[in-house]
């Protein structure tokens, strides 16, 4: 905010010591029917701004130090919007990576495991022929068997009947 130092302030010395009686020209009332109000920007309401208590605090200074703190702080808080969606942003991009990544491995692990499911089908069927192929086998040894065993006890007993038989009633 703008200050203002009287004329006789010992630091500035009297800077304007041509003037008469300390004289200044903001202290003559005469100034202002000749030199126009000062420009005051206003906001976004029609409301006419408070003409000043006194003279040596002009409303100028205090809009534009509102109107500088106000543009000051929208451009930190649009900066700060700016990190706020850059962060989100590389948020979302480090995502997408560890899903691409995520979805590569599974990919992977898929073709594994279908790979050892046709593998394993393969070999399945291989044993289901196999099997067949045994129970076949199994079947026919034990056909076999049972004729051979079929045969030896028919054998003795044909052997035994025929000796007990006499030769005159065999005919």
């Amino acid at each position: 905010m703008l200050t203002t130092h009287p004329p006789s302030d010992p630091l500035l010395g009297n800077l304007f010591s041509a003037f008469p009686d300390d004289f200044t020209p903001w202290d003559d009332d005469s100034h202002h029917l000749l030199s126009p109000k000062p420009v005051t920007s206003s906001s976004c309401s029609d409301k006419p701004e408070p003409e000043p208590a006194e003279p040596d605090q002009p409303v100028v200074s205090v809009v534009d130090d509102r109107k500088l703190r106000r543009m000051i702080s929208n451009r930190e808080s649009a900066r700060r919007s700016r990190m706020r969606k850059q962060r989100h942003l590389e948020n979302l991009r480090n995502q997408l990576s560890k899903c691409r990544v995520e979805n590569r491995e599974l990919n992977n692990r898929l073709q594994f495991v279908l790979h050892h499911r046709n593998r394993l089908r393969t070999e399945n069927e291989w044993l289901r022929s196999q099997r067949t192929f045994l129970l076949q086998k199994v079947a026919n040894l034990t056909q076999t068997l049972i004729f051979q065993q079929f045969q030896q006890a028919i054998s003795p007993a044909w052997t035994c009947n025929t000796s007990l038989i006499p030769i005159n009633q065999v005919n």
